[in-house]
């Protein structure tokens, strides 16, 4: 039972891993080694139960640039009113979609009680966080009071396609959270996964800029490089978060992986639990 909260989680639907993945699906199954099928939300709950565990499960959005359709917020809603002891719900918006995208967040924060925005996936979304065209966006979530996060480093869609599907890798490097960090200094911002391989200027940008976070999402623990080790037990001890970007990583092997690494002892409720509830305003 380790009592930790999962940053960064998906549906295991059909609507999320198919519908939203359709034509990248067979390649993000090699890149995982993992011939991931659709299950039933009861499925995720029993896992995270039986782990003693909650989660934050976020709605996606990219349909402007894939032609996928969305997991709308609505579900992600249904989800959490059915399951309020393992759930927090976050919204998803495609940015490329302008004011709908703006009144859809409002919408999702204010009415469906959804408690942040995010994973933002600039690479798929051919998107830069940067870019002043979606500061209206970033002004709402500061306006609302809601963090956001944003992939961050490589990615398994497209990895392995000709041209790998026609997406660029440069649209996640870090350093466009930094731009926006210094813009709005008052918006929590969470750089999901450990970046590679920018890793190090993540970790520089994380450490320069109060207001931006790190999730530990989308990696197994066991390749986590010295560096990422040396600054979860130092300088980002209270910024780090667990995650996995659970369809594709599962919490048990991440939670496993985890407690052979050479982490504080102080540390590790920490990156398990007490950084999420402090600068997420979770139970």
């Amino acid at each position: 039972m380790t009592n930790a909260w999962d940053v960064h989680t998906h549906p295991p639907t059909e609507e999320y891993i198919i519908g939203a993945h359709g034509p990248y699906l067979d390649e993000l199954r090699r890149h995982w080694r993992d011939p991931i099928e659709p299950r039933p939300i009861e499925a995720m709950v029993e896992e995270y139960q039986a782990l003693g565990s909650k989660a934050i499960i976020s709605a996606w959005d990219a349909e402007t640039t894939t032609g996928l359709p969305a997991v709308p917020n609505d579900e992600i809603a249904r989800i959490v009113s059915r399951f309020p002891d393992t759930f927090a719900g976050w919204a998803h918006v495609d940015p490329w979609k302008g004011k709908l995208a703006v009144r859809e967040l409002r919408r999702a924060v204010k009415e469906l009680g959804l408690r942040g925005v995010g994973e933002f996936h600039p690479i798929m979304q051919a998107f830069e966080p940067s870019d002043p065209r979606f500061d209206e966006l970033w002004q709402t979530c500061v306006e609302l009071g809601v963090p956001v996060s944003f992939h961050t480093g490589t990615t398994g869609s497209g990895a392995g396609m000709a041209g790998g599907a026609g997406m660029r890798l440069y649209y996640s490097h870090p350093r466009h959270l930094d731009e926006l960090a210094a813009r709005f200094p008052t918006l929590t911002i969470i750089g999901c996964h450990p970046s590679f391989p920018w890793q190090d200027d993540m970790l520089a940008i994380a450490v320069h800029k109060k207001n931006v976070l790190l999730d530990l999402s989308g990696w197994s623990p066991r390749r986590f490089s010295p560096s990422l080790i040396a600054h979860i037990n130092g300088p980002l001890a209270d910024k780090v978060m667990f995650g996995t970007d659970y369809p594709w990583l599962r919490p048990k092997l991440w939670l496993d992986a985890f407690a052979e690494l050479s982490i504080k002892e102080d540390i590790r409720p920490k990156v398990l639990r007490e950084n999420a509830v402090r600068w997420l305003g979770l139970r």
